[in-house]
């Protein structure tokens, strides 16, 4: 069995993109310079429309823990052999916020430091979290 593969829209597309590219790439609000992972036609803080509700902002891919989830049970077959492992809601130093696996696993906590780090599957590029000392 395999993981599920997202499937791009014409706002999340660029997003994936550049995942592939090995980059985090955030939408700054050119109004209020509140940055997101989520594209959005207008700032969902400010409410500024016109263009595509943002510019691309490419930032480091370090972060912090915010909050966190250890997944102990599979949620389909096909992820049985990835259990256990942490999903983790990160704010990113450059601004925004994402959810990504933190690994190791066992020893995410939250305001832990993280760095990403780009795991190839076939088609499309996850961005997961190792722990910083």
């Amino acid at each position: 069995m395999t993981l599920p593969v997202p499937t791009p829209d014409e706002l999340s597309a660029p997003w994936w993109e550049h995942l592939a590219a090995h980059r985090v790439v955030v939408q700054r609000c050119p109004s209020c310079d509140r940055r997101r992972i989520q594209r959005l036609p207008s700032c969902p803080y400010c409410g500024a429309q016109g263009a595509a509700g943002g510019e691309d902002l490419e930032v480091p891919g370090t972060g912090t823990v915010y909050s966190f989830v250890r997944v102990h049970r599979p949620l389909t077959p096909a992820s049985a052999d990835e259990v256990p492992y942490c999903v983790a809601t990160v704010d990113l130093d450059g601004g925004g916020r994402v959810f990504g696996r933190v690994e190791p696993y066992q020893d995410t906590a939250i305001g832990a430091s993280v760095q990403a780090r780009f795991v190839d599957h076939d088609g499309w590029t996850e961005l997961r979290f190792s722990l910083r000392p």
